[in-house]
């Protein structure tokens, strides 16, 4: 059976963190290790990560030694992986139970070393297990196959549902970015040789953030996109700003949903 390595990131999310470790240790794979890395949070968070890592061996939490954002704290979690796959969940978003069963099924019999899945939105205010999560109608489908060439249009993969194969990628880390750091890590994935399989199956619950969050304020990825495509990827400006009109198509299409 093979090992999981799931990477989490941490910071002020105390009260939505507890649904979302859970959502991943009810998983029907069992056989997996959640690393977490807390960002120098200040409401107690850090505090709840200890006592859910007494009550289940796998849950490993790490605090950062400084506040490094996001995509720091996920690299910190990549360098203690020791899992065949790693997986990514942020501290906000569910799994269903079956994910991790069904999805390395699918990567195992088309050979893919990086898979994604569909998944559903649920609201900011979702106090429920994922357990209980019923399934409803807002759901971000997942493309079947998408090459470097089609990621440079537009980010395809949700980060919840990524999951790539060490065993054949090795640890890949993510760039020291502000924001987007995952879509660079499935760029330079693809940038590689290898493609992305899409499973078209609902695995995960993604949390629609209130308006006005950063997360939320799709204007606020714009410079981050832009410095992603050409300092990053190195794209012509005529590229780059067609990449860019993907990029606003998809999060404008998205935020219907």
């Amino acid at each position: 059976m093979p090992l999981v390595s799931v990477v989490m990131p941490v910071y002020n999310s105390a009260a939505t963190l507890g649904a979302a470790v859970r959502s991943v240790l009810s998983q029907t794979h069992s056989d997996l290790e959640l690393l977490i890395t807390d960002d120098k949070s200040s409401d107690g968070s850090m505090d709840l990560l200890m006592e859910l890592a007494r009550q289940d061996e796998r849950v490993l939490p790490e605090s950062a030694p400084e506040q490094g954002g996001a995509g720091r704290a996920r690299n910190l979690a990549l360098e203690r992986a020791r899992g065949d796959y790693v997986a990514f969940l942020d501290s906000d978003d569910m799994w269903l139970p079956e994910k991790t069963e069904r999805q390395i099924e699918f990567a195992a019999a088309g050979s893919a070393p990086l898979t994604f899945t569909s998944y559903f939105k649920m609201d900011a205010d979702y106090e429920g297990e994922s357990i209980d999560f019923i399934p409803n109608g807002r759901v971000v489908r997942a493309r079947e196959h998408v090459d470097y060439r089609a990621m440079l249009v537009r980010d395809h993969i949700g980060a919840l549902t990524a999951m790539y194969d060490r065993t054949v990628l090795g640890t890949r880390l993510m760039p020291e970015m502000r924001k987007r750091q995952d879509y660079a890590l499935w760029l330079s994935i693809m940038r590689d040789g290898a493609d992305a399989r899409g499973l078209p199956e609902p695995l995960a619950v993604y949390r629609a953030h209130q308006a006005g969050s950063l997360s939320s304020n799709k204007l606020s990825l714009v410079r981050y996109n832009w410095e992603l495509y050409r300092e990053h990827e190195g794209l012509s400006l005529p590229r780059a700003t067609r990449a860019l009109a993907g990029a606003a198509w998809q999060s404008m299409r998205n935020s219907r949903i």
